[in-house]
């Protein structure tokens, strides 16, 4: 459910060098666009847990773009396993914008997303399983044709396979072509499965 600030919320009225932490993370939620952006770089600051989780609870439900730009490059820089755990919730956000600023930031971070990629590609929603197959896309990580091999290998879901295919199509070697093979026979009734995947068993066996 999408987090919604108070419209009666407003910065905490003290000199900004008095302020603590859980005043500018109150201020994250002001009415006006310029404290929270001014509370986002406070907060960032800080660059605890505490910090990390209402960065993340704010990015929800921002609504100006450069407020939420500020923050997003503010959890990318930070990094880190709690930030990955805060953003996961943005995934399953009904705002595009929410799940589209969490992916970018997680294609930034692909250390940290690495030990739950399994998981995450084990999700029940098939959704957020095709959101993090397009965070894979551009996570600079040597496992990224083994885990697109385990999709298309394992999942049951043709759009989520499908998507898959589409990256093997781009990222795919020699090692992909007995699951591009078997792949086809996993869905006989889809044809752009059987599409998608000739097209990378082509691409791949051209060598380009």
């Amino acid at each position: 459910m999408l987090i919604r600030r108070s419209e009666t919320a407003s910065a905490p009225q003290v000199p900004d060098a008095e302020r603590s932490l859980e005043d500018h993370v109150a201020a994250l939620a002001s009415t006006e666009a310029a404290l929270r952006l001014e509370a986002t770089r406070h907060v960032a600051e800080a660059g605890d847990g505490q910090a990390v989780a209402a960065l993340c609870t704010a990015l929800a439900a921002e609504r100006e773009s450069v407020v939420r730009d500020a923050m997003a490059v503010a959890l990318a820089r930070r990094g880190g396993a709690d930030v990955v755990e805060g953003l996961l919730p943005l995934l399953r956000s009904d705002e595009a914008a929410v799940r589209n600023i969490a992916i970018d930031i997680l294609k930034e971070l692909p250390l940290d997303v690495a030990p739950r990629m399994e998981a995450l590609l084990d999700d029940e929603d098939p959704d957020v399983r095709i959101f993090v197959v397009n965070v894979l896309e551009a996570l600079r990580h040597p496992r990224v044709e083994d885990w697109l091999i385990a999709v298309i290998t394992m999942d049951q879901n043709a759009n989520v396979v499908i998507t898959a295919l589409d990256l093997l199509n781009e990222v795919g070697t020699p090692a992909a072509l007995p699951a591009l093979e078997n792949v086809v026979r996993r869905f006989p009734d889809e044809p752009f499965v059987a599409f998608s995947a000739d097209i990378a068993r082509k691409r791949i066996g051209s060598g380009r």
